[in-house]
């Protein structure tokens, strides 16, 4: 930048007229009709965040509404005493208060005692309070009956970045306007403007990414924008941007996904390891990957391209990588970036809960579920007291057995004809097959019987408990014991109580079936034991008890307390 004083851009380049001013064409034509009509308002509120061009718009407002010579466009001409005057920071017609450092009772009664005295020069007295949110409850109180009632030349702008602190007796008495944050296209359009009268040669996609770390606000994207400056001299490249900024780059998100695409675990690893070696953090890390893949789901339909915010270039490859990913893979890309932020901060190890989602990230579309984790053989304990009890003879059982589900009739099936219920009633009950649990389609099948194991028996019940891992109660029961396999096809489960036993005959026939198709053996049962819990020695508590304990040990007792007359108390 030239010049023998620097004067940083956020200064040099603020706006002086309303049509400078970026990004808020609907607040300053609202004004510029205000005046141009004379529906003045005695106290305006300009709220928004900052950097977004508030008070700017206060003190063009004050400006316009002072000059002696407007322009047809309702711009201040800069060229009347007023305007002059305004530009060389020596009006008496505009006071400037910071509510910040002035917000007590005192502050607000000086000002009240101000505003009766009429204009030296122009139609206006205005008075410009910035951050008026800072001023005390008493100030407020008092600054009440004055902006309800100022005199005719007195207008107040009122300018704050938090509305919620202003209490509603003042909102109420004020014309609000409502600032948003600026585009980041509109923003890297004004940088352009100064770039080019300023001299400095700039690539687009930098200019970009100063817009997107400005968030909106033009102040903090003209301070960026002379650092960049200082660090890069008179050429402003992507590169140079990223670097300064400590942006992570593009590409890494590209080549990220790419590696996905491939199933390449390795190149995510290795790239993920990059990133950490140049001090980005593992969640903003994450935190970009999601937004990556949103960019990549914005560019899959031209109708929400504009939704994209980014450079033409970069907006680019957006598209090109846009088309070779599937909606399905961009879903659960998003669906496991988005677990792994919402834990992130709980877990221990963080870069492994990171590596992690790169894993699951790498198998989209390979076929491979969550559920398809390594089996585990289960070999049977060996039936202690405390383990695995005793399975009691079949008819001593009171569990559950394929048998009580036999005696239920077969539902009808399609293609034959229905009979009457006397017909029905006169004939014996034909002879049940044990298929009751089977599903339909397997009934007229042939039977299956391959041998089965306690170690295939384990495998099929852990994916079967895996299935409802989702549903906590029959998981825990279903992991609670192991179970065992008795003459090839009889199943012995058991059970600690009269719950457990009630939840897992909810889950009982798709168990059973289950087990069948993945065993391939039809004939398999299953049969509930409920343990029995041994007797616990009752603990004594009277005196009485406690004696009649001591004499079982020691019967002699009984012959010194009749002899001594002893009682219990």
């Amino acid at each position: 930048m030239s010049g023998s004083q620097f004067i940083v851009s956020a200064r040099k380049y603020r706006p002086a007229t309303f049509d400078t001013v970026v990004g808020q064409s609907t607040i300053t034509g609202t004004l510029k009709n205000a005046i141009r009509h004379q529906h003045l308002a005695q106290a305006y509120l300009f709220c928004g965040p900052r950097g977004v061009g508030k008070t700017t718009c206060a003190r063009i407002l004050a400006k316009t509404l002072n000059c002696l010579n407007r322009t047809e466009s309702i711009e201040p001409c800069d060229r009347c005493e007023s305007c002059k005057a305004f530009s060389e920071s020596r009006s008496y017609n505009i006071f400037e208060l910071d509510a910040a450092s002035n917000n007590s009772v005192e502050d607000i009664r000086s000002l009240i005692d101000k505003v009766r005295i009429p204009p030296q020069l122009g139609k206006y007295s205005i008075y410009i309070i910035d951050e008026v949110h800072m001023l005390s409850s008493s100030a407020f109180n008092a600054f009440l009956k004055t902006l309800e009632e100022p005199p005719a030349h007195a207008i107040f702008i009122l300018a704050t970045t938090e509305k919620h602190k202003i209490i509603p007796t003042i909102l109420s008495r004020c014309q609000i306007f409502d600032f948003n944050r600026i585009r980041t296209e509109d923003i890297a359009g004004y940088l352009r403007q100064i770039s080019d009268k300023e001299g400095v040669a700039c690539e687009a996609d930098g200019l970009h990414v100063i817009a997107q770390k400005a968030e909106g606000g033009m102040r903090d994207a003209l301070s960026i924008y002379d650092q960049i400056v200082s660090y890069c001299g008179n050429r402003i490249t992507y590169r140079s941007v990223i670097e300064n900024l400590n942006v992570l780059d593009y590409e890494y998100y590209f080549k990220l996904t790419d590696a996905f695409l491939a199933h390449d675990i390795g190149t995510a690893l290795i790239t993920f390891n990059e990133i950490l070696d140049k001090g980005f953090d593992g969640h903003n890390f994450i935190t970009g990957l999601g937004s990556h893949f949103r960019d990549l789901l914005v560019c899959k339909d031209p109708v929400t391209l504009s939704l994209l915010d980014t450079g033409d270039n970069i907006r680019e490859r957006y598209r090109e990588q846009a088309a070779r990913c599937g909606t399905g893979f961009l879903f659960d890309a998003l669906n496991h970036c988005s677990t792994c932020d919402v834990g992130y901060k709980v877990s221990k190890n963080q870069r492994l809960h990171v590596e992690i989602t790169l894993f699951r990230l790498c198998e989209i579309g390979t076929g491979k579920k969550k559920s398809d984790a390594p089996t585990v053989s289960v070999t049977p304990a060996k039936p202690t007291a405390t383990t695995v009890p005793k399975v009691p003879p079949r008819n001593e059982i009171s569990s559950i057995s394929i048998k009580e589900e036999l005696s239920k009739p077969p539902p009808p099936r399609n293609g034959i004809p229905s009979i009457s219920i006397k017909e029905d009633l006169s004939k014996p009950p034909p002879p049940q097959e044990d298929t009751t649990t089977l599903p339909i389609s397997e009934k007229n099948e042939e039977r299956l019987a391959e041998p089965v194991t306690q170690e295939a028996l384990a495998t099929a019940w852990t994916s079967f408990a895996e299935m409802h891992k989702a549903e906590s109660q029959y998981y825990s029961l279903l992991t609670s014991a192991i179970p065992q396999l008795e003459k090839d096809t009889r199943v012995n489960f058991t059970v600690g109580n009269t719950f457990q036993q009630e939840a897992f005959q909810k889950i009982h026939s798709d168990l059973l079936n289950h087990l069948r198709r993945q065993l391939k053996n039809h004939q398999m049962e299953i049969f509930l034991a409920l343990l029995e819990k041994p007797d616990v020695p009752k603990t004594a508590r009277t005196p009485e008890e406690k004696f009649v304990q001591m004499c079982k040990k020691n019967p002699l007792l009984t012959v010194l307390r009749q002899k001594l007359m002893l009682d219990f108390e």
